[in-house]
């Protein structure tokens, strides 16, 4: 089975990979505003429960103590001063926002169930492999970092590798053909050395039949 590498001597719009949206913007840091918000409010969320040592439940409980004395403290004086009441915008969610949810949570859960499906009744020994080993990569490096510090390294690679990518993408590009005919290499090896002399039950209960 061949598989398409990277072209080197083609080059993409990162944006437009993006979404060419508001979140292509933060992520190659067109706004750059956006993008030092983003970074600044991550980094405190990350300092105060990863190395401050603050309960999330207790933090979450005292911003919305803080917000709620604020909103009634300002509607109370400004009944009493004939000022115009706090702007809230209306607090619910559209039944559009809900089903937009719905429907990208059903999507991937029946990617996840069709993955499953292939293992368990196709036999899919190629696909198998390529889940256990990511699950095993997700698992090293869980035992290395928790949820919360995963989290932050995430936003800062989606605040960095686009930016770096669409700078020096002809480079990355190169390196990347390098290390996928590398792959392709010691796939096709391990294709022809083990997959290829597996049973195949499969194969043999069709037979029977």
């Amino acid at each position: 089975m061949s598989m398409v590498g990277p072209n080197p001597s083609r080059r993409i719009s990162v944006h437009q990979a993006l979404g060419g949206g508001q979140v292509a913007d933060l992520l190659l840091w067109n706004k750059w505003y956006g993008g030092v918000v983003t970074l600044t409010s991550a980094t405190s969320f990350w300092y105060l429960f990863e190395r401050a040592g603050y309960n999330f439940l207790s933090f979450v409980a005292n911003v919305l103590l803080l917000l709620v004395l604020i909103i009634f403290f300002w509607a109370k004086s400004a009944s009493l001063l004939n000022r115009p009441l706090p702007p809230l915008p209306d607090l619910e969610i559209s039944e559009e926002t809900v089903s937009v949810v719905a429907d990208e949570l059903r999507l991937w859960v029946n990617s996840v169930l069709s993955i499953a499906r292939d293992i368990a009744i196709g036999r899919n020994f190629k696909l198998f492999l390529q889940v256990a080993l990511g699950l095993w990569i997700v698992s090293f490096i869980g035992s290395f970092f928790n949820f919360l510090t995963l989290v932050y390294i995430g936003i800062l690679l989606s605040l960095s590798a686009p930016l770096v990518y669409d700078k020096y993408q002809d480079h990355i590009n190169e390196k990347l053909c390098v290390a996928h005919r590398y792959v392709q290499m010691q796939y096709r090896m391990l294709n022809e050395n083990v997959l290829r002399k597996l049973p195949l039950p499969l194969n043999k209960e069709k037979k029977m039949q």
